[in-house]
């Protein structure tokens, strides 16, 4: 049982690094980037990496999300040519 749902964590990073670089919308990407971290978080904690996937879930899902957003919130849209 753990097997499929290690493989299913990792399909699920493999689709969500896909959509990421494939996004126009950049705070779709910075979602995007929020469910590849939390995946990420499930992985290292299938791998019996607890503290590695607490620290993954609180600054790649978490804080570096928020940033990303603050970030582009900061910008203004400009059509490039």
């Amino acid at each position: 049982m753990i097997e499929i749902i290690h493989i299913l964590v990792l399909i699920g990073i493999l689709i969500t690094a896909a959509l990421i670089v494939w996004q126009k919308n950049l705070v779709a990407a910075a979602v995007t980037f929020a469910a590849f971290s939390f995946l990420l978080s499930i992985e290292f904690y299938i791998l019996q990496a607890p503290d590695v996937a607490i620290a993954e879930a609180a600054v790649g899902a978490g804080i570096s999300t928020a940033i990303y957003l603050i970030a582009i919130r900061a910008t203004h849209d400009q059509e490039v040519t």
